[in-house]
């Protein structure tokens, strides 16, 4: 679990940004390379750069080069660190759910 805990903390840290969250809902549907990403979001390229490196670096995606240019680089999202992400909310709702459900047998008993 602590493997998956690093995981989900290098996720969430990841989408903090608002532009690397917009980028992850553009490459949940399909891949696209990096100057496409930069203008539908609206940024630099550099700076789409800047946000395509964090997101690989949490691994959240991945690169490729199409074999006719080596030079372009196409990103597509990986599934991994959103499944681990959901083990966690997962995780999260049902610590709640039987906290709540503890909380109300509490105040049941107490009336």
């Amino acid at each position: 679990m602590a493997m998956n805990a690093a995981a989900v903390d290098r996720t969430l840290a990841a989408l903090a940004e608002p532009n690397r969250r917009r980028a992850v809902e553009l490459l949940a549907r399909g891949p696209r390379p990096a100057g496409e990403l930069a203008r539908e979001l609206g940024i630099s390229a550099p700076m789409m750069s800047r946000h395509l490196k964090a997101l690989r670096e949490s691994g959240l995606v991945e690169e490729s080069h199409p074999a006719f240019d080596a030079r372009v680089r196409i990103y597509a999202l990986r599934p991994e660190p959103m499944v681990h992400l959901l083990r966690w909310l997962e995780e999260s709702e049902q610590l709640w759910t039987e906290q709540l459900a503890a909380f109300k047998a509490h105040v049941e008993r107490g009336v």
